[in-house]
């Protein structure tokens, strides 16, 4: 791939890592309810309302740079989860000193203490949905011959998110939750996910028009090499 220096792109990249770590340790212990005509009370987790940003932003990379480039920032992103919940680890499992109480020791093991089965679960649906997402998007673009980005956007998004909670809820929850409110929380949260990326398509239409304006760049995948283990572009 020939070599070309961007103006935005590592900020992009700094974007997306912040965005998806923020949505992984702020808002994951958040739950929240709304009350919604004809269904009742909907109980869902906070961090469903950012993480999508994530999406979106990778909607944004491979539109125009490419799947290799979203690819690079997908590795980022997944190094700095991995780092995240290392950190976590082991700030959670010091002991704590005297000055502070069994109180402030306690919500801090609340807020950023994780099960190993929920760190695995969040790190393997986020590869996996992240590059279904840019994937779908790279050969939808291709088929479209750029025409009708609404359809990459929201068509990869469709792709990606189900990827990514038909992996986390029953890799994380099954055995400990019911069938049923595994099943539950998946659909409901899936459903919010796509809705926000819909409600977000003029955003990424003026995201999309202003980025390939100023890079001089609307990269099509027709040689790339899908490999998501590869990291150069």
């Amino acid at each position: 791939m020939k070599r070309t220096k961007y103006r935005y792109y590592d900020l992009m990249m700094a974007a997306f890592v912040a965005v998806l770590l923020c949505s992984n340790l702020v808002g994951v212990h958040k739950v929240s309810s709304v009350e919604l005509p004809f269904y009742g009370t909907y109980i869902y987790g906070a961090g469903v309302l950012f993480f999508p940003l994530s999406y979106l932003f990778g909607d944004v990379l491979t539109e125009v740079y490419g799947y290799a480039r979203s690819r690079k920032v997908i590795w980022a992103g997944f190094g700095a989860l991995i780092f995240a919940s290392l950190m976590a680890f082991v700030v959670t499992s010091l002991p704590a000193a005297s000055t502070m109480s069994v109180e402030q020791q306690n919500a801090v093991n609340l807020i950023f203490g994780q099960t190993p089965r929920i760190v695995g679960a969040s790190l393997l649906a986020f590869w996996t949905g992240e590059f279904a997402n840019s994937f779908v998007l790279a050969k939808l673009k291709i088929f479209t011959n750029g025409r009708f980005l609404w359809t990459r956007t929201i068509g990869s998004t469709i792709a990606g998110e189900f990827v990514d909670s038909a992996v986390f809820y029953p890799v994380a929850f099954l055995g400990t939750w019911s069938n049923e409110q595994v099943i539950s929380v998946m659909i409901g949260n899936y459903f919010i996910k796509v809705i926000w990326e819909v409600l977000a398509t003029p955003f990424t239409y003026k995201v999309v028009g202003f980025l390939k304006r100023a890079e001089q760049e609307d990269f099509y995948d027709r040689e790339t090499d899908f490999n998501p283990f590869k990291i150069e572009t």
